[in-house]
C-alpha cells in the first residue's frame, strides 16, 4: 500500500526582530525528503500553517546549501508552482496520511509552534500509529503538541534539531526568537546533538525521527521512509 506524507513548509518571509532580515524555507530540507518519498511512489502534499505561498531562505540558494536536489527544484516551475499554492491546516484530514514532516528553516520558528492546526494534525497522526518527522528548526512545530492526555509529544522523547551553538556560529542567536534548544529541554525532551556543528545526525525514537540541521536533510527523510 502506497503512504501518503504530509510535509509542512512555511509562511513566514523576514525576522520579526529585524523585518530587513530575510527568511524562509531552507530548500533543500523540503527537496531531499521530496526526493526520497517520491522514489518510493508516495503521496505527498504540502501544508503551511497560513496556507498559501512559502517563500525561500536566501541563504538557502547558496554554496554549499544549493545542491543538486535544491538546484533541480528551483529550476523546476512546476515544482516551484507548490511553494505558490500550499494547503491551509483546515484543508487537512489527517486520516489521509501516514506521516508528517516538518521542514525547516529559520522563518519557522515564527509561525510553527502556534498553529494549533498544525498542532492537531500531528497529535492526530502520531496516536493513529503514523510517523513524525522534523529536520533543523523544523522541531520548533512540536514544541507546544500535546497529545490526547495532556503531555508533550516530545516528553521523555529522544530528539534533535538545530543547537543553540549553531545559531550563534550562522551569527543570528541574536535576532532568533528564542533558543529552541533550551525550550526542548524545558518540555522533557531529551535533547542531544553531534559532536560537531553542521555535520549529519538523525536521532529515531520510535515513530519520532528528527534531523539536527541542513546536513541532516537526506539522513532524516531516509529514516522515515524505513519506518513507513
Amino acid at each position: 500500500m502506497s503512504a501518503r506524507v504530509l510535509i509542512v513548509v512555511t509562511n513566514v518571509d523576514h525576522y520579526e526582530a529585524d523585518p530587513s532580515h530575510p527568511t524562509g524555507l531552507w530548500l533543500s530540507e523540503l527537496t531531499h525528503a521530496y526526493d526520497i518519498f517520491e522514489e518510493h511512489g508516495w503521496e505527498q502534499t504540502l501544508v503551511s500553517p497560513a496556507g498559501g505561498k512559502s517563500p525561500l531562505e536566501p541563504r538557502s540558494l547558496k554554496f554549499p546549501n544549493y545542491d543538486k536536489s535544491a538546484k533541480s527544484w528551483h529550476g523546476d516551475p512546476a515544482r516551484m508552482a507548490l511553494l505558490d499554492d500550499t494547503a491551509a491546516p483546515a484543508q487537512i484530514d489527517s486520516a489521509d496520511y501516514d506521516a508528517i514532516y516538518f521542514t525547516g528553516g529559520h522563518a519557522v520558528m515564527f509561525d510553527f509552534p502556534g498553529s494549533e492546526g498544525l498542532q492537531r494534525i500531528t497529535r492526530e497522526i502520531f496516536e493513529r500509529g503514523g510517523v513524525v518527522g522534523a529536520v533543523c528548526h523544523g522541531y520548533c512545530g512540536l514544541l507546544n503538541t500535546l497529545l490526547s492526555d495532556g503531555s508533550h509529544l516530545v516528553a521523555g522523547r529522544n530528539l534533535t534539531g538545530f543547537s543553540w551553538r549553531e545559531e550563534v556560529l550562522a551569527r543570528v542567536g541574536e535576532i532568533v526568537p528564542y533558543n529552541v534548544e533550551e525550550q526542548m529541554k524545558q518540555r522533557g525532551a531529551r535533547y542531544s546533538k553531534a559532536l560537531l556543528p553542521f555535520v549529519s545526525n538523525a536521532v529515531v525514537d520510535g515513530r519520532l525521527v528528527t534531523g539536527q540541521n541542513p546536513g541532516s536533510a537526506k539522513e532524516t527523510a531516509a529514516k522515515v521512509a524505513a519506518l513507513l
